[in-house]
């Protein structure tokens, strides 16, 4: 009988996965649930990779010329009502405030007062509001483009949230842009999706797939959409980051016009492209283990963590000192362009503390007693092998090569996701063989599906509501870098040009 493993977390990834997932975002002290329903406290581990996130994101936009500013929290109710495919959109997500104090009601207790003569919403996007902003900025082609970012929250009031992927309030930047021509909004609008993708695939480690959403799945108001799709490790999409080509709608919604070279009026043509606090629950997803969070180290909060031993006494300052000027070694070392992210856990709990950082997904763990010390070495145990396998290295060789097995367990990371999503993603032709693709294996773990279908699509809407409505099933993206193969519909059987992406999704 072959013994049971145990693991750090429980339950494991194969017997529930979504508690699993919760377990992790508990046990690495990533975030907890507010007081606020739907809301969410993010941690300082937390927090720390949305702020690595953040910052790089940042670096690329700045790159491209862009900007960035502060717009308010609440928006006027008229503004949303201009343009009328987006408040459709958003209508049911809305959080409205309708007053503007508090007073204190027959029974003693605090009520709203003061009615305010127009609601106003709490920030769910920033389109209209930066769009009146736009309006009074922009008036002559000399003004254009406009290049704006926003770090910011926004609210929508989810239903079923879920800490990271779906919270009523979240962290994210939102990019606003105006433009003299359709071309060159178009062209921004690919060049933001590549910003994502590369965040995506060279500092989360996550393979995603670029392509374009089906109208259905388009954002409210947006000529098109296009958007990276990621597979989490329970088979599910993961919209990673979107960018959208808003044509002049929003131009003619806000009244953003200019007179262009040819001294003619022309309304601008606008993009807009975000992305959030989604990819830390999308980091977990991708490659968390059955002990607990692995974090790649070009985001990691801490890339390695100094973990001295000494179990006697008269040991113990020696070790510290040997330890923190190791400390200091490598934090100056420059790794991604920036200082290597260190910390040193001195704290004397046994076992516990090792295992609370390979809870934490610290990419390096370094293990430094007087036996080490004596022969100016360490031991290093890197967070994407087994947590027993640790490599004895001399001090010296161990700073100058970490960047090196940095870059190896960074590398790893991406294959090894890479490689998942390939094993669970197939074209499928037969109607058949797609429903059951999508019919889960075992009826107490419904998330246990086949993964990504690559099948034909004939580009009805009929056909997209119909399988979403079996299988809650949609298209998540058209993909840029499938060729052209002529087939018929997975649904109808009618002629279609192209292989879109099917999966279920978060």
């Amino acid at each position: 009988m072959t013994a049971k493993i145990k693991t750090a977390i429980t339950p494991t990834r194969e017997a529930d996965y979504p508690e699993w997932y919760q377990q992790v975002v508990k046990a690495s002290d990533m975030a907890e649930r507010s007081p606020v329903r739907g809301c969410m406290v993010i941690k300082p581990w937390g927090y720390a990779l949305w702020e690595n996130i953040q910052r790089e994101l940042d670096d690329m936009f700045k790159a491209t010329g862009v900007k960035n500013a502060y717009f308010p929290l609440f928006i006027p109710l008229s503004f949303l009502e201009k343009e009328a495919e987006h408040v459709e959109g958003f209508a049911k997500e809305c959080a409205v405030v309708t007053h503007h104090r508090l007073e204190k009601g027959p029974d003693g207790r605090l009520i709203p007062g003061g009615r305010l003569a127009e609601p106003l919403v709490v920030r769910p996007t920033s389109e209209t509001i930066i769009g009146d902003a736009f309006s009074k900025w922009i008036s002559s082609y000399r003004d254009l483009p406009m290049l704006i970012n926003q770090w910011a929250n926004v609210v929508r009031w989810e239903l079923r949230t879920r800490i990271f992927l779906r919270t009523s309030e979240f962290l994210w930047q939102e990019g606003h842009t105006a433009h003299a021509s359709a071309q060159e909004a178009e062209a921004r609008t690919s060049m933001m999706l590549d910003i994502y993708a590369r965040l995506a695939e060279s500092f989360l480690a996550i393979p995603v797939i670029k392509g374009s959403k089906s109208a259905a799945e388009r954002f409210p108001g947006a000529v098109d959409t296009q958007c990276i799709e990621a597979m989490m490790q329970d088979r599910k999409a993961l919209q990673a980051g979107t960018s959208h080509f808003l044509g002049q709608n929003f131009a003619k919604a806000s009244n953003i016009r200019f007179q262009t070279a040819e001294e003619t009026d022309s309304f601008a043509w606008t993009t807009s492209w975000g992305a959030s606090t989604r990819l830390i629950g999308g980091v977990i997803m991708t490659h968390g283990d059955d002990d607990g969070l692995v974090l790649p180290p070009r985001v990691a909060p801490a890339q390695v963590v100094l973990l001295p031993i000494a179990h006697k006494a008269e040991d113990r300052s020696r070790v510290m000192a040997y330890t923190d000027a190791l400390a200091t070694a490598l934090r100056e070392v420059i790794y991604g362009g920036r200082p290597l992210r260190v910390e040193v856990d001195g704290r004397e709990i046994g076992g516990a503390r090792n295992w609370d950082w390979i809870k934490r997904g610290v990419p390096l763990r370094v293990e430094i007693g007087p036996r080490d010390i004596a022969n100016d070495a360490v031991f290093v145990a890197r967070r994407d092998m087994p947590h027993k396998e640790k490599s004895a290295l001399l001090r010296t060789r161990f700073i100058a090569e970490v960047g090196q097995i940095l870059d190896a367990v960074q590398t790893n990371l991406l294959a090894r996701a890479t490689a998942f999503r390939e094993a669970n993603s197939r074209p499928i032709d037969d109607k058949g063989d797609f429903y059951a693709f999508f019919t889960p294996r075992d009826k107490e773990k419904p998330e246990i599906h086949g993964g990504f279908a690559l099948a034909h699509w004939c580009g009805g809407s009929d056909c997209e509501a119909r399988i979403k409505e079996d299988l809650t099933v949609t298209i998540r993206c058209m993909p840029f870098d499938t060729d052209q193969e002529p087939g018929g519909c997975i649904c109808c059987g009618q002629p279609s040009a192209k292989r879109v992406v099917f999966a279920k999704a978060y």
